[in-house]
């Protein structure tokens, strides 16, 4: 089911390899997902607004590898719970990660896991691999968000309100990552990056 051994993510063929490094690109994934987050369409049937955070955390997620993603996503929420205005619309504050909408946002940090720690069995070099890597995380993100979003809402309604309204646009958003991820590998390989096994 797995690629033999495991193998070496975008960001470390790209050189994140040392601690300073790491930090900074950690640093700088959790603001981009705070920059994404200020796309927000609001649905008026569901508290649960459309936003581009899911292509983030299916980015990052095979970009960065399952640690450095799982924390990426960490530091993002502690941000946002600290009062930076970086959930969905330019809200934040814990109650944000309290309320009907916070199961999504915590499961960022499983569903990122799940996909990076897909990626680093090279399940980020083809597109349709990537595409069942993003599809297995969105199936972790989406459960974490319905489980929190039934203690607000009927449970007649959790689908309704919390996954139907947002199938197609999140698999657009998992065929655009699952095209974009291979043909970053590829450009890389054709300017003699070759990914080799980490230690």
């Amino acid at each position: 089911m797995f690629a033999a051994g495991q193998s070496v993510t975008l960001a470390e063929r790209l050189g994140a390899s040392s601690r300073i490094r790491d930090a900074v690109l950690v640093l700088a994934s959790s603001f981009a997902i705070g920059l994404l987050a200020q796309a927000e369409i609001r649905l008026p049937w569901t508290p649960v607004p459309v936003t581009l955070q899911p292509l983030a955390v299916f980015l990052l997620g095979a970009a960065l590898g399952s640690r450095r993603a799982a924390i990426t996503m960490l530091v993002y929420l502690a941000e946002g719970a600290a009062g930076l205005p970086f959930f969905a619309g330019g809200t934040a504050g814990l109650a944000r990660l309290l309320g009907p909408t916070g199961g999504y946002l915590v499961g960022f940090v499983p569903a990122a896991f799940v996909i990076g720690f897909l990626a680093e069995h090279g399940w980020d070099r083809t597109p349709h691999r990537a595409f069942a890597a993003m599809f297995l995380g969105s199936i972790v993100l989406f459960g974490c968000g319905l489980v929190r979003l039934a203690a607000f809402v009927p449970r007649e309604q959790v689908l309704s309100l919390g996954l139907t309204p947002f199938v197609v646009g999140d698999l657009l958003k998992m065929l655009a990552a699952a095209g974009l991820l291979p043909a970053v590998w590829k450009l890389l390989e054709r300017g003699g990056f070759r990914p080799s096994p980490t230690p």
